[in-house]
Formats: structure tokens, sequence, C-alpha cells
């Protein structure tokens, strides 16, 4: 069993990868191998909408570095996500990896347990909560609670690590992202999942 967490923030060694850090040492406590990649960095253009991805079965634009990481995620049995909050929403480097990764690659990640960690100074927490958290739902991934929303809060490199109650909030979570993982584990084989229901796809034009 395995976890990849991806740092979606430009800095290596920032507020997000120590709270990202938090959950995955949670997440090896319960026995379950972690990786984690920083992608925050990566000169990402957003997503242009081609759609060659649904004809090639990958992003058009993406190199190997990007398909790789694309094959470890769909391989892994749990997903978790950390972005630092720019302008009370995501920062546009991770905005760009996870509108490829998702549009091109999400229906691998259908039942796999999925995370989403938050990290900022002050204000848009819940805002970039929501706006990760939206890729999982729509892929029919398992999101994982805690026992708060999975927000942290930090300016300076490491200053996270300051917020006790956070901190509590990152162990819950991969807590309880370790349980989902086992019980789904357990359940292989010997429950039926549902099928993949077709999309009907509509718009308001009438």
């Amino acid at each position: 069993m395995k976890v990849i967490a991806i740092n979606g923030s430009p800095h290596k060694s920032g507020n997000t990868a120590a709270a990202l850090t938090r959950v995955t040492q949670r997440i090896e406590k319960e026995g379950i191998e972690t990786k984690l990649v920083q992608v925050g960095h990566w000169p990402l253009r957003g997503c242009m909408a081609c759609g060659a991805c649904k004809k090639i079965g990958r992003c058009a634009l993406g190199d190997d570095a990007f398909h790789g990481l694309m094959d470890e995620m769909a391989a892994a049995d749990g997903l978790l996500f950390g972005a630092p909050v720019y302008y009370a929403s995501i920062a546009s480097g991770m905005k760009a990896f996870m509108d490829r990764a998702f549009y091109s690659t999400g229906a691998r990640f259908r039942h796999k347990v999925g995370g989403s960690v938050a990290v900022l100074r002050r204000s848009g927490g819940i805002a970039t909560f929501n706006q990760l958290n939206n890729y999982l739902s729509i892929s029919e991934m398992f999101i994982a609670p805690s026992q708060y929303w999975t927000i942290a809060h930090g300016a300076a490199p490491g200053e996270v690590l300051e917020d006790g109650e956070g901190l509590e909030i990152m162990d819950a979570l991969g807590a309880n992202m370790a349980y989902l993982i086992k019980l789904i584990e357990l359940g292989r084989g010997k429950i039926e999942e549902p099928p993949v229901l077709k999309k009907t796809r509509t718009n308001f034009i009438r």
C-alpha cells in the first residue's frame, strides 16, 4: 500500500512540505509507504482544453516526468495534495498541475483515498481546501476527513510547526487516510465495486 503526496508549493522545504510531511509520517506509522513529490516549481502551463488526452490516453503537453508521476499516482492507494494559498486560492502552478492531472488521468484515480491540505498565513484556507476537494469529488475518490478542516497556518518557513491545532488536524487526516486505505484493501475482491455510470453532459442553453 502506498500514498503519493503532492507538494504544490514552489518552495521545497516550506510550510506546505512540512504540513504534508506531518500527514505522511502518521500514515507511515500505520505501515503504509509514502512518497512526497514537489511539483510547485515545475514550469507547467495550464490545460489547453485540446481534448487530445481523451484520444491518446495521456496529457499531450506532458513530459516524461509528468507522465511518470501520473502512472505512479494511478498505481497508488491514496493521493494527498497540498497547496499554499495565493490570493485566497490555489497557487497557479498547483492549479495547472491539478487541471491537467485530473482531466487527463482522473478516471484512473477512481475509488482511491484522497486528502487535501491548504497552508496559509492568514485567510483563504477554506476556499483553497474546497477547490482541492472538487478534483477529488468529481473523480469519485473517497475523501478522508479530519477533526477539523485540513488547514494549517504559517508564514516564514517552519512556522506551521508552531500551529499546534493544525498539527493535530494533520495527524487525524493521516490516521483516517490510512484507515480508509486498509478498509478498501480488506474489501478488495470480497465486495463488488459499483460500476462506472455513463455520464450525460448537459448545458442550460435551450
